[in-house]
């Protein structure tokens, strides 16, 4: 469940490519321009709110387009930071709730927005939601048994996290690799759809690697021409 927060209709806007912000996630940001080390002094100076939005590659290279963004994006809320001697910035934002991005204000010299709240709908009782988050606990343990890279510290949070939708959206944060497939997943208001949508993406992943072992037989990855 999305936090309750009071949100601005206006706040700066960070575009970043092949990035997917979700509520309650926690992004580590490096803030070195210009732009956005003034931004960072004002927000800190303010109520420390930001959105962090991707680059909609469909729009990239057309005419009068500048850092196209998706317009769904989350509103984070800086936790930490710590500044550096050279003037840059390491700071830690918590995804507070997803919004949508309804105009861009100014683009100088950061980016600011008019944006609105956006809150997920269950779609689904929450005995199905919840049976559905345990599926996808079984696919990402299953993934994690064929050799995936999930980090067990990872995992073994991911298993004390109840409720579906913040279980969902941290799985899509932290473990899908898909970048188109994670955007869809944020524009998701249905948790019932996120929590399916993200089930088919691990039951295929999982059936890759289970073919690729099969295919590798007892060989190790470097001698797999072996075979």
């Amino acid at each position: 469940m999305e936090m309750e927060i009071t949100l601005p209709d206006e706040v700066p806007v960070m575009t970043l490519p092949n990035v997917a912000f979700f509520p309650q996630a926690l992004l580590p940001l490096h803030i070195f321009e210009p732009r956005y080390r003034q931004m960072l002094r004002e927000v800190l100076a303010t109520n420390r709110l930001f959105a962090v939005t991707g680059l909609d590659p469909r729009l990239l290279g057309q005419p009068g387009q500048f850092e196209p963004p998706h317009r769904v994006a989350s509103v984070g809320i800086v936790r930490a930071c710590q500044k550096n001697a050279d003037g840059t910035s390491n700071l830690l934002l918590q995804g507070l709730c997803r919004v949508k991005l309804l105009e861009i204000l100014d683009d100088q010299p950061y980016r600011r927005g008019r944006v609105c709240a956006l809150a997920s709908e269950p779609g689904a009782a929450p005995a199905e939601n919840a049976r559905l988050r345990g599926e996808l606990a079984r696919l990402i343990a299953l993934k994690q048994k064929f050799g995936a890279p999930v980090p067990a510290e990872l995992a073994e949070f991911l298993r004390t996290v109840e409720d579906p939708e913040v279980f969902i959206d941290l799985a899509a944060f932290s473990l899908c690799d898909n970048s188109a497939l994670k955007q869809q997943l944020l524009e998701t208001l249905d948790v019932r759809r996120r929590l399916e949508l993200f089930a088919r993406q691990l039951r295929a992943e999982i059936e890759a690697l289970r073919l690729h072992r099969k295919l590798q037989g007892g060989l190790p990855d470097d001698r797999i021409g072996g075979n």
